[in-house]
């Protein structure tokens, strides 16, 4: 039976997708966590936060700091890293966009993208413009599939969104802060009225972006090399967020998703450069089906 060439074919041809979509799914999986952060922030404060990238590799360089500088063990460092950033996402907030509320939407986008030019010279400052590597328990451990190869590292990137997608339910479901937090999103009059500390919850929320990008950005790094230009795949997690639905947190992983799979089967079945730019044209399509995205939430807020 395994003589037949043609099954021989078919074989390879299940196996070569089932990579490809392990590998889209592992990436898409990053780009929804950014994409995450995208929603989280616009639902509560109805700013859309252009450095979410950014913050990202500040995260992954931070964790690189105490891993491979501070020499923390793994387990430790991680959970630190994404109190780090998390602090800095509440700095940023108070600092920078809370004084923004209520200013033109074209100020405070144009404050984000250069707050992530910033954040970019501020890590080539510090850490310099040479990739870097973040080491882990589990980096080079790989399952093989006949001649393909599967690695742990993507694995974790899967695992680790599952679980995060996980507790953030729980969070949002069950927990007080997570219903007051959607209530200061929905209603922020109705919710000041009835004692819940709106400003409060702002700071929370950049605080989860923050730590949700710490996290994405610690999950990539053994994938890809980390550089002060990383941040940038925050453009393609802003094409995820539009293709999920923008206030959509389910739509925002699905939408990463999406992007992911379809950027591994563009660059193995079109032409060179169709893999970097189907992210877009996945946008463009849905912009002209579907505006409102796979999973249409948007809310008007009511001050």
């Amino acid at each position: 039976m395994w003589q037949n060439p043609h099954l021989f074919r078919l074989l390879k041809f299940f196996v070569e997708v089932i990579q490809l979509l392990i590998s889209g799914i592992s990436q898409g999986c990053v780009y929804g966590l950014i994409a995450l952060g995208f929603v989280l922030v616009y639902k509560a404060t109805e700013m859309v936060n252009f450095a979410q990238g950014d913050i990202m590799m500040l995260g992954a360089y931070v964790a690189i700091t105490f891993i491979s500088i501070w020499d923390w063990p793994y387990y430790w460092a991680v959970p630190a890293a994404i109190a780090v950033m998390a602090l800095v996402g509440v700095v940023l907030e108070r600092i920078l966009l809370r004084p923004m509320i209520g200013e033109p939407h074209f100020a405070v986008l144009m404050l984000t993208i250069g707050l992530g030019f910033v954040l970019r010279a501020v890590a080539g400052a510090i850490w310099g413009n040479e990739p870097k590597a973040l080491p882990t328990p589990y980096s080079g451990e790989v399952i093989r599939l006949g001649d393909s190869f599967i690695g742990y590292e993507n694995l974790a990137i899967i695992l680790g969104t599952a679980l995060l997608c996980f507790l953030m339910w729980i969070f949002f479901k069950f927990s007080r802060v997570g219903i007051a937090m959607q209530a200061a999103s929905q209603n922020q009059l109705a919710a000041f009225y009835v004692g819940i500390p709106v400003k409060a919850m702002y700071s929370l929320v950049w605080a989860i972006s923050a730590g949700i990008a710490a996290i994405a950005g610690i999950l990539t790094a053994p994938v890809s090399l980390v550089d002060p230009l990383i941040g940038f795949i925050g453009i393609k997690a802003f094409a995820a967020a539009i293709v999920g639905g923008f206030g959509s947190m389910p739509g925002a992983i699905i939408g990463g998703l999406l992007v992911g799979i379809v950027e591994q089967f563009a660059g193995l079945y079109l032409p060179p450069g169709f893999s970097d730019t189907s992210a877009y044209v996945l946008l463009l399509v849905m912009l002209l089906i579907r505006p409102q995205g796979l999973f249409a939430s948007m809310q008007k807020k009511k001050v």
